[in-house]
């Protein structure tokens, strides 16, 4: 603690340092004239650059081109990437918002009710005060922002908004409209175009009134060549991390690793699982991360056999463990980690051997976690891991003729072992388990081992226990670095911090 305080430190001191340009302007999010404790001058967003940004909508648009190439009746694309909206409990009260992960990678613009659009198209205004322009010649593509217009009123109850002139200034693309001109540019669009490609994720709708808004009519007038889902092309590009998304991604892993500890210490025979979740909640808020990455699993006992519980409402017992799946999310990157632990400080024989054989299963797979192997062989090998321990445990019955095996295993293990990690929790879900894994890339491995306390077919003494251990890895070319390597998971060591509590 005392030498990631330091460090923090330092990064703060770092940036306080930095020349700044001071403008006269208000900012719908943190820049670096307002948050000089955040932001380098450069930045959008923490640590990602306005060049790192302009590098991302090249990319996933030249990947969109690459795919017609060679197809001479076809030469001009439109991209169009709408932000999320904001959602309400009851008017007025909002729900915390989280910006739409695809358009935050694209733009780092971090308001409601907007629109990015990439385009290759020529004579097309890129704001209301600029003349016809010609696409960006790096690659042929424009970068228009549509964005919520100057609203003093509005400001005055939901906070500053960043307009037009702040909206180019932020993040660095070619112009910007105001939201309610998207319905307007559109329209002249297919007025001066035909036989263009609209990418757009149709079925996902990300924000239904932005569809009505205008893009909706804009397909519907049947112009284009087709109409291609955006999804896979941006999840191209987000399965591998930068190394400014690799060092975010650490920051995260590593405030869940310490924040995760914390939460052991403070854990005690009878405690409510709510009072875990908040304890997790506060330690990672403490060490700066906005928010929780997804509602986490904190079960006591049994209740770890489902495998997505959040309730967490119910008392943890002498002698149960706890089962915790938790993870933060610092400046739209989330970490993903779980541990099982003895609330009463210490395992049962029985819970220790079931431990045991969930770690030793975990480090083998961790260490196939290399560019030679995808995910899903990773899977099969965990699962013939597994049923070799459970068999020496006399949990299974030895694999033979006239036994499913493999069905029987998967009553002990029901998931995957493994799923993407990066600005969701399920990262870039449209990439393939059966590709093999890249450098750059970021995973989760989980294994584990479920038996429900109706399991009849084991011993009494092992029903009702339920164990998962799951760490964050980054694919290199050779072995992978554990980010989470510093959250505690050796059995004697979390029996210590169990003990060294105050």
């Amino acid at each position: 603690m005392g030498c990631c305080n330091a460090l923090r430190t330092f990064s703060r001191l770092f940036r306080l340092n930095q020349p700044l340009t001071i403008l006269h302007r208000n900012f719908g999010q943190p820049v670096a004239q307002t948050h000089p404790h955040l932001l380098k001058q450069g930045e959008v967003t923490p640590f990602v650059t306005k060049e790192e940004y302009s590098n991302r909508r090249h990319n996933v648009f030249k990947l969109a081109l690459d795919q017609f190439e060679g197809c001479n009746n076809v030469k001009e694309h439109i991209m169009i990437f709408p932000s999320a909206s904001r959602l309400y409990m009851t008017i007025p009260i909002p729900y915390p918002f989280r910006q739409n992960t695809d358009f935050l990678y694209l733009s780092g613009f971090q308001e409601a009710d907007s629109v990015l659009i990439l385009h290759n198209s020529q004579n097309v205004p890129v704001s209301n005060s600029t003349p016809n322009s010609t696409p960006n010649s790096r690659s042929g593509m424009t970068s228009v922002l549509f964005v919520p217009r100057k609203d003093p009123y509005a400001e005055l109850w939901e906070g500053e908004r960043s307009g037009r002139e702040g909206a180019e200034e932020i993040t660095g693309v070619d112009g910007a409209y105001n939201t309610e001109d998207l319905r307007h540019f559109l329209q002249d669009y297919s007025k001066e175009h035909s036989d263009y490609v609209i990418w757009y994720d149709a079925e996902g709708k990300v924000h239904p009134q932005l569809h009505g808004a205008g893009i909706e009519d804009f397909i519907l007038q049947g112009k284009q060549k087709c109409v291609e889902t955006t999804t896979q092309k941006i999840h191209q590009t987000r399965v591998i991390k930068s190394p400014a998304e690799a060092q975010l991604m650490l920051k995260s892993v590593d405030i869940a690793s310490e924040s995760l500890e914390e939460v052991m210490r403070f854990s005690y025979p009878m405690v409510n699982e709510s009072y875990l979740h908040a304890k997790m909640e506060y330690e990672c808020k403490l060490r700066d991360a906005q928010m929780l990455a997804y509602p986490p699993v904190v079960a006591g006992g049994h209740r770890g056999n489902t495998i997505h519980y959040t309730k967490n409402n119910q008392i943890v017992s002498e002698g149960e463990m706890v089962l915790m799946d938790a993870g933060c999310e610092y400046h739209g990157f989330c970490s993903d980690l779980t541990r099982t632990w003895p609330v009463s400080g210490r395992f049962s024989p029985v819970q220790r051997r079931l431990y045991e054989m969930v770690l030793r299963i975990q480090l083998k797979v961790i260490s196939l976690c290399t560019p030679q192997f995808s995910l899903e062989q990773i899977y099969v090998y965990m699962l013939h891991l597994l049923g070799d321990e459970l068999v020496s445990l006399g949990l299974m019955k030895p694999k033979d003729k006239t036994t499913d095996f493999f069905q029987e295993l998967r009553a002990f293990y029901p998931h995957h072992v493994g799923h993407y990690l990066g600005m969701d929790v399920h990262d870039t879900p449209t990439m393939s388990r059966y590709t093999k894994l890249q450098p750059g890339m970021i995973i989760a491995i989980e294994p584990g081992v479920y038996i429900p306390k109706d399991r009849t077919t084991v011993p009494e003494e092992y029903r009702g226990i339920a164990i998962r251990i799951e760490d964050n890895l980054l694919i290199t070319d050779s072995e992978p670095i554990v980010l989470s390597a510093n959250c505690v998971k050796d059995p004697d060591h979390i029996e210590e911090i169990m003990a060294s509590k105050s």
